[in-house]
């Protein structure tokens, strides 16, 4: 995925600890003397694919409430739930079980945000993933934050907790909608998250009622309001962007404010279509998102790249956009663009950290191969996922997981959903 190289036919890929040495080519050259060997015979090796927007924990709702328009889904059923199940203990084994599914379908780094980050972070670390997290901020009552007034007293000293705690994690805030956070809310959040140099996240314009009532309150739609707040910003994550006009658009790429597109959730809850390839055209960073198993209901990102080429191309009547190319590139190094990683993550080459992924390339579906990328994005899945590295630690092998004890993580989620159900 490095930009203007093809993909290199008989590579072979050497890792010194966390860190890529070597990208070459030749089949007949000497191997050098190894810890380990994983063959990519018959198989397609690409960067670790990067998960724009989720709340893993909410794998404990999946299929809980479906097939129900986004307000009421939210404020009839997830709320609720929320309010009644979530705790310490139900995020903490819901983040692992969202970290067995990133990882066993080739997501290597996860942009999360939920209640009880805390949580989040420490399923994060035992899984050995790559992952932004960010506490969540609501002018509401909400699991781990009672009383309103103090989310954002939770959110920084959440924040000051991990910062520095791990090369593979970074925290973060989330606000959740310019709707459900008030002005000085928005405002703080920024502050804070500028303060530490650390991307602030929020839902923006997921539904049609969203431009209304900001346009109600302030006169002025969604993207226009918070810059009005001093809000936008390339330090600023806005997932779904669904509802946005020209003005907007034009206004979020000159000031550098990023996307996170997750089509598969607007499309079961309704929502919409972003027009993702006109933000592409203007040079805005869009990356691609699962959201949460509540409203999708899985976390494969390779079933949404297949989802988010052909949504683009059906919405449009046009067979030409969002190629899949393009459509990789979103799952790979924009989605390191976008949470500010790009020397980090999101290519293969030397230098980079060893984030690399093994897709199987010898089955009936990926058979004949003509155009590798086509095949990645209209053909794979997630489970022709063989083998997944992270930060140089081999943590999925030969589809088996070597950080987690998935029985483990299994019974615990029974347990819960026993207490749901």
């Amino acid at each position: 995925m490095v930009g203007g190289e093809d993909p290199l036919p008989g590579a072979r890929v050497l890792i010194s600890e966390d860190r890529i040495e070597e990208v070459s080519s030749g089949e007949n050259k000497p191997l050098p003397e190894t810890n380990a060997l994983i063959s990519g015979e018959d198989a397609i090796i690409l960067p670790g694919l990067i998960n724009a927007h989720g709340h893993s924990p909410m794998t404990i709702f999946r299929g809980l409430a479906d097939d129900l328009p986004l307000k009421k889904w939210l404020f009839d059923y997830i709320f609720p739930a929320e309010a009644k199940h979530l705790s310490p203990d139900t995020v903490y084994w819901g983040s692992l079980l969202g970290c067995l599914e990133m990882i066993a379908s080739g997501t290597t780094t996860s942009i999360d945000s939920y209640f009880f980050a805390d949580q989040i972070i420490e399923a994060a670390d035992k899984a050995g993933m790559r992952a932004l997290v960010a506490q969540g901020v609501i002018d509401f009552p909400a699991p781990g934050v009672p009383d309103p007034k103090k989310n954002l007293d939770v959110g920084l000293a959440f924040l000051e907790r991990w910062i520095g705690f791990s090369d593979l994690i970074t925290p973060g805030l989330f606000c959740h909608s310019p709707v459900t956070c008030s002005a000085s809310t928005l405002r703080q959040a920024h502050e804070i998250s500028t303060r530490f140099d650390l991307p602030l996240q929020i839902h923006l314009s997921e539904t049609k009622e969203e431009p209304l009532e900001i346009l109600k309150k302030a006169q002025v739609r969604p993207a226009f309001y918070l810059d009005d707040l001093g809000l936008l910003d390339s330090n600023l994550i806005a997932a779904h962007a669904v509802y946005l006009n020209d003005e907007e658009i034009d206004l979020l790429a000159s000031r550098e404010v990023k996307v996170a597109h997750c089509p598969e959730s607007n499309m079961k809850l309704g929502s919409g279509i972003a027009a993702v390839a006109k933000m592409l055209g203007k040079g805005m960073t869009v990356g691609l998102g699962t959201d949460s198993c509540a409203s999708n209901n899985n976390l494969d990102l390779l079933g949404e790249m297949d989802t988010a080429a052909k949504l683009a191309k059906v919405a449009s009547l046009d067979p030409t956009l969002l190629d899949a190319e393009s459509v990789l590139k979103m799952a790979t190094v924009r989605g390191a663009r976008l949470m500010a990683r790009e020397n980090m993550v999101g290519t293969i080459e030397k230098g980079k950290k060893a984030d690399i992924i093994i897709i199987s390339a010898d089955t009936p579906h990926m058979t004949p191969m003509y155009n590798p990328y086509s095949q990645i994005v209209y053909a794979a899945t997630g489970a022709d996922v063989r083998d997944v590295i992270i930060n140089g630690r081999i943590v999925y092998k030969d589809r088996q997981f070597t950080s987690l004890d998935s029985d483990e993580v299994f019974a615990n989620i029974e347990r819960i959903s026993k207490e749901i159900a």
